[in-house]
């Protein structure tokens, strides 16, 4: 970095003699870089002697070093040292803000992912939203990194996002920042199920849920545990390493994922080592258009070497892989480095995990239990030794507790995939 400084410095200092007399003989394509840092030292002295804002030296290096790795593509970028540190906390699971990951298409502000128990999930953002204005702020023409810096802010202060969604009207929508906590991995019980839910693939998710699934077959019981429900709906992604751990966790051997640059000697290879946690039972991993990165490097591998039934709806397709170099003193530069490509070969990039059984977003609303209404309640029935009851045969408040409708309607498909072929099992067994 200091020689990349010293070097731009002298270019400063010697680039009117070429560039501003109009010098000829220059070759206007060439790819020399001392020419071309001639070339930006020439526009800085412009930029600091005509520019209507006064601009500093260091403020044109970091936005022109930005502006090269974003016209790379969305996910590589510079960050400076106070977005460095803010990334590095991220990741650790605690940091302020929306609770929101997001991404930059369309000139706009794409939502890849609302994190569970946020504001942002709390106002019901969803995976796909565009943002359009912040606090009244149109967000076109705006860096990514600059429409994230006003998202931020001290806790309890409010902010007011325009959102567009599909087939909605814009609307607009108004939440309290605060800081997030991100409980990597939730679960529960349902009924002879396990439910575990990974948010986000952050340091300790695949310890964390290794304890989970020992805690749920310990409390449902081996003999009555009929399978487990993964749900890797809106989780964005996080640390490669997570994703490999979690993915061997249900894998007793095979290539979890490879990440291939544009050099093939530096190919990368994922395998998972024996020991599946859940001893084969059947596994059913819920998707969304919110399920990103480390989220399809473990559907990809699960439904590549047929664990897991890929149930709801096709992933974001985020099959790049970032690499953060630090710059002591500056920051660090966010790179794409090479992309993921799942065990049978398939690339994620753009593409995505197509599930095995699409679920849609859907609303269950049970019919109500007909009561007093069966053969033995038929006159002249046979065998009848007693009269035929006079029950309302919608009687409400007979309804069975269980029958109440669900909240969540992919997941309670998914509930049913799991005892399915649970029951399949069984059978071929």
């Amino acid at each position: 970095m200091r020689t990349f400084l010293w070097s731009l410095m002298m270019s400063v200092a010697f680039s009117g003699v070429v560039w501003a007399s109009g010098e000829q003989g220059v070759d206007t394509k060439t790819d020399d870089p001392y020419l071309l840092m001639d070339l930006l030292g020439a526009t800085f002295e412009q930029i600091k002697s005509d520019s209507v804002e006064e601009v500093t030296y260091r403020q044109m290096v970091e936005k022109s070093i930005n502006g090269v790795l974003t016209s790379l593509d969305p996910h590589s970028g510079f960050l400076d040292q106070e977005e460095t540190q803010e990334m590095q906390t991220q990741t650790s699971g605690e940091f302020g803000g929306l609770g929101l990951e997001v991404t930059s298409d369309k000139d706009l502000v794409r939502i890849t992912s609302p994190i569970d128990d946020t504001p942002a999930a709390k106002a019901g953002l969803q995976a796909g939203d565009y943002i359009s204005h912040i606090d009244g702020v149109s967000v076109v023409g705006m860096s990514l990194n600059d429409a994230v810096k006003k998202m931020r802010g001290k806790p309890k202060t409010k902010i007011k996002l325009g959102i567009y969604r599909k087939n909605t009207k814009p609307f607009t929508v108004t939440l309290t920042r605060d800081i997030i906590k991100v409980q990597p991995v939730k679960f529960e019980s349902k009924g002879d199920i396990g439910y575990l839910r990974v948010s986000t693939f952050s340091g300790k998710a695949t310890d964390i849920l290794k304890e989970a699934i020992g805690k749920l077959t310990k409390e449902i019981g081996k003999d009555k545990l009929k399978g487990f429900v993964l749900d890797l709906r809106n989780n964005p992604g996080g640390l490669l390493d997570e994703a490999v751990g979690i993915a061997d966790l249900f894998l007793e051997r095979g290539e979890i994922v490879s990440t291939r640059s544009r050099n093939p000697e530096e190919t990368q290879r994922y395998a998972a080592t024996p020991g599946d946690e859940t001893n084969g039972l059947p596994l059913v991993v819920l998707i969304n258009e919110g399920s990103a990165s480390a989220s399809e490097i473990v559907s990809g591998a699960l439904q590549d070497h047929k664990r897991a039934v890929i149930a709801g709806l096709k992933s974001f397709g985020k099959g790049s892989v970032q690499t953060v170099r630090q710059i002591p003193g500056f920051g660090s530069i966010k790179i794409t480095t090479a992309r993921y490509y799942t065990p049978s070969g398939n690339s994620i990039q753009a593409k995505g995990i197509q599930p095995d059984v699409e679920i849609p977003r859907g609303k269950f609303e049970a019919a109500p239990i007909l009561t007093g209404y069966g053969e033995e309640n038929l006159t002249g029935a046979l065998d009848l030794d007693h009269a035929p009851t006079a029950e309302n045969p919608f009687d409400e408040e007979k309804k069975d507790k269980k029958d109440e409708k669900p909240a969540d309607y992919q997941l309670d498909r998914a509930l049913d995939l799991v005892r399915a072929i649970w029951v399949a099992n069984q059978r071929e067994g």
